[in-house]
């Protein structure tokens, strides 16, 4: 479930049990998301007619053709593709975004992550981002250009909404609920990220540290940390880039991951991204959580980073078996004091809301045919897994567009079909067959 925006998300914790928004033993680093033209046609059939149905539970739900959920870069993409192909906003397609201001994630993060070290953002679909300072905040630079891109093609962005739950409808739609009431839609372009569900790992003790934790998702920039000494737990981007601004400032810091970090000589070629989201694809193919495709791609080594290397800034330690009092602790004796723990540890996809469609497989993920929900073909996951770099949350909007029209140019009865199957199936099963119960 979506719980209500109240600002960046992930708990601060002094001296208590930190309140988890997902957990785990062991953290994973991040490593690290018109024109139109007709009136409401697509494919010659209409549609975007602004209507009212009854839902499963007998109240008033607002139908429409396609509901996006969120409004960063992949769910911008995908409402810049409904309406090339016609679909007018708020009849056709509606989009909803609970945050409280254009920006997607960007406007949450740190004031010192200036744009100028943004690492690979591209530019939305049909329209380029150009006269930007590098040395301004990316949360103020990203959030202007996604404001003037919203007005730019009419998306009509509702916001703050709250999804809170996504779950089968009458008609073969699916009902979305929200905070400013239910929609009734024939399909679904879920771009929901991660930012709203940082992940805090868990290690015996944490409850009786006495200094202060706290998530990347809070960061607030170096100044806060002056004087202090400060373990960041991560070898992802965010963590790389938090060790070398705090260090400028802090009494100590030291850098815990849990395998070395890979550093990046030269540019990263076309083939080499290739590669790279091939493996992160083949994950989600089988139906496993995706890994971010920054994790598996390496760390670029830039000017800063190899200045820090030969300081001993980035000198990295394995990560510590438990939490004390006055810091961490290895089994072989060694400990840190430390005043703050800050865990740059990545962010898990926020999905909670479709889980009454059960699209999770066996492994733990939602297993997807390009954008497609493998388990529902209503559905679409676009910044996910493969599709949540930049550029790739670009190509995924005009992916599961394409599906989409498709879709609704089979009719209104269109459903999951034969791709739909109950969630403990396995996916050689036919639908409709027993399943077999082992004994």
């Amino acid at each position: 479930m979506i719980e209500p925006y109240r600002g960046v998300p992930g708990p601060v914790v002094v001296g208590g049990r930190p309140a988890p928004v997902a957990t785990g033993r062991v953290g994973r680093e991040a490593g690290g998301s018109a024109g139109g033209g007709r009136s409401g046609a697509v494919g010659g059939k209409t549609h975007g007619t602004a209507t009212v149905s009854r839902n499963v539970n007998n109240s008033e739900a607002r139908d429409v053709d396609v509901v996006v959920i969120g409004a960063g870069q992949a769910g911008l993409s995908g409402a810049y593709h409904l309406r090339r192909v016609g679909l007018r906003p708020d009849t056709g397609f509606v989009v909803l975004d609970h945050a409280p201001a254009p920006g997607g994630a960007w406007q949450f993060r740190w004031p010192s992550l200036t744009y100028g070290k943004v690492h690979g953002l591209h530019a939305l679909p049909g329209m380029e981002l150009t006269g930007a300072d590098d040395e301004r905040p990316s949360s103020e630079v990203i959030g202007g250009y996604f404001t003037r891109y919203e007005d730019a093609f009419g998306l009509r962005v509702h916001r703050p909404v709250h999804v809170r739950a996504v779950r089968e409808g009458a008609g073969g739609r699916l009902l979305v609920e929200t905070s400013e009431g239910p929609y009734a839609a024939r399909a679904l372009i879920n771009a929901t990220g991660t930012w709203d569900r940082p992940f805090h790992p868990r290690y015996p003790g944490q409850e009786t540290f006495g200094g202060r934790q706290l998530h990347t998702a809070r960061y607030p920039g170096p100044e806060a940390f002056a004087g202090l000494r400060v373990i960041v737990v991560g070898g992802g981007a965010s963590g790389t880039q938090h060790v070398l601004e705090i260090a400028e400032v802090a009494a100590g810091t030291t850098w815990v991951t849990r395998r070395p970090p890979v550093f990046r000589e030269g540019p990263f070629g076309e083939a080499q991204g290739r590669a790279a989201v091939a493996l992160v694809e083949e994950r989600v193919r089988k139906g496993l959580p995706p890994e971010s495709v920054v994790s598996v791609t390496g760390l670029p080594l830039n000017d800063a980073i190899r200045r820090a290397r030969e300081r001993g800034v980035l000198d990295r330690l394995p990560m510590f078996d438990r939490i004390t009092p006055e810091g961490v602790a290895w089994d072989d004796g060694r400990t840190v004091e430390a005043d703050v723990i800050l865990w740059a540890t990545g962010f898990r996809a926020a999905i909670g809301h479709l889980a009454p469609l059960k699209l999770r497989e066996p492994g733990g993920g939602i297993a997807l045919d390009g954008t497609r929900a493998v388990r529902d073909e209503r559905v679409h996951l676009v910044g996910y897994g493969p599709s949540a770099s930049t550029i790739g949350a670009n190509r995924a909007g005009r992916a599961a567009v394409r599906e989409i029209r498709r879709l609704l140019d089979r009719g209104p009865a269109a459903r999951g079909g034969g791709e739909r199957r109950p969630v403990d199936q396995p996916a050689g099963q036919r639908a409709g067959e027993p399943a077999v119960v082992p004994g």
